[in-house]
């Protein structure tokens, strides 16, 4: 089994992603992970800011890691914004039975009323070093973007609208 969690930044996909291995011991990977050592190794001229290009540069080789994960019948959790919400396209039937998606979006309400609390948890699994583009603006256009994509694609969606979730099912 696969799992997928992608969605806007700072929603909380590595933390849902660790909370998922604790609750199966399925390993977890983190699709920033990659990014960044590409980045670093000079694999890439792409940037951290250079999103769009990225999904691009990176999906290819992430989905064909998922379909040997499930060829090979190993449980996978991969996070990241960089799984397209019209993921399942990329997969035949088979493959699709064997994975699970969820993006995860807040509402336009719950980022105003916590844009604060989603600001102080940035770095709670991971330590941001330059966190200035999370404005209130960027975060409501970003969800507003990932709520659409979803709809549009039938992609399975957790919207945060009152409180966040202790931990999302599969």
């Amino acid at each position: 089994m696969a799992i997928l969690i992608t969605g806007a930044s700072h929603t909380g996909k590595t933390l849902q992603a660790q909370k998922l291995m604790e609750r199966y011991k399925y390993p977890y990977f983190s699709i920033d992970l990659l990014k960044m050592g590409l980045i670093r190794s000079g694999y890439t001229e792409l940037t951290p800011e250079d999103d769009p290009q990225l999904e691009a540069y990176l999906w290819p080789v992430v989905r064909k890691m998922i379909k040997t994960a499930v060829e090979n019948k190993q449980n996978l959790i991969v996070e990241g914004r960089y799984i397209p919400c019209g993921w399942q396209a990329d997969f035949d039937e088979p493959y699709r039975k064997e994975i699970r998606c969820c993006c995860l979006v807040m509402s336009q309400e719950y980022i105003r009323r916590h844009f604060a609390d989603i600001r102080r948890y940035a770095n709670v699994t991971e330590q941001r070093k330059d966190d200035t583009g999370c404005t209130l603006e960027f975060l409501l256009a970003e969800n507003l973007h990932y709520f659409h994509m979803c709809q549009a694609n039938g992609c399975p969606m957790l919207l945060i609208e009152d409180r966040y979730p202790e931990e999302i099912d599969e």
